[in-house]
């Protein structure tokens, strides 16, 4: 059957879908299975439809990493003071990254250049450090620093209960297999979840004493 003339009522294919596509692409099949094509198959649109929206997978990755960011919390800096509104923001953004692991990689390394839910999360941060009393020049590099604690972190929460245990080496390592054993979540939270609030916390506490120095 021939479609009935006319616009249709909605866009048959627009970023957004395309976004959403991608990211189902990426959590079923891995990054490499995100290529042009592929994606065009899951949206069922021949290649010649997604140029249309979209000029490369570059752009692709801009929106999917901007549909990322834009997940992010980053409301506490607005009506909290800066230690506690950086710990809610750490636990938002590796809870994020922790459900789309294959792209950290990726979103690490590129530029948030025309991002603009990227670019507003980032304003806000920014806007609690300023807030804080953080000299201008000295933020950006504290971000970064807190990124990279939050993404590796990311990967820790998924990794398996079992990463540490020593089996038959035990002997070899009689500290660290004590330790292991003796690893304790008092708050009902895994390993993972201890081991980023305590890393969070000494982090926050060196940046707060380096403001104050």
């Amino acid at each position: 059957m021939r479609r009935r003339a006319g616009r249709p009522s909605q866009a048959l294919l627009g970023q957004g879908q395309i976004t959403r596509a991608a990211l189902k692409l990426v959590a079923r099949d891995g990054y490499k299975a995100l290529t042009m094509s592929g994606l065009a198959k899951s949206l069922n649109v021949a290649p010649s439809a997604l140029y249309n929206h979209v000029a490369s997978k570059q752009d692709v990755l801009l929106l999917v990493e901007d549909a990322l960011m834009g997940r992010v919390d980053v409301s506490a800096f607005a009506r909290m003071p800066w230690a506690e509104a950086v710990r809610l923001w750490a636990h938002s953004y590796r809870d994020v990254f922790s459900a789309h692991l294959p792209l950290i990689p990726v979103i690490a390394l590129l530029p948030v250049t025309n991002a603009p839910q990227t670019i507003k999360m980032y304003e806000a941060v920014t806007d609690g450090f300023l807030r804080a009393g953080w000299p201008q020049e000295r933020i950006v590099d504290a971000i970064v620093a807190l990124e990279s604690f939050i993404f590796g972190s990311a990967y820790d929460a998924n990794a398996p209960a079992d990463i540490f245990a020593t089996g038959e080496l035990a002997e070899e390592a009689p500290h660290f297999s004590a330790a292991v054993s003796l690893r304790r979540n008092p708050a009902g939270h895994n390993d993972a979840d201890a081991a980023f609030a305590l890393g969070l916390d000494a982090l926050v506490a060196g940046l707060a004493a380096t403001l104050a120095g």
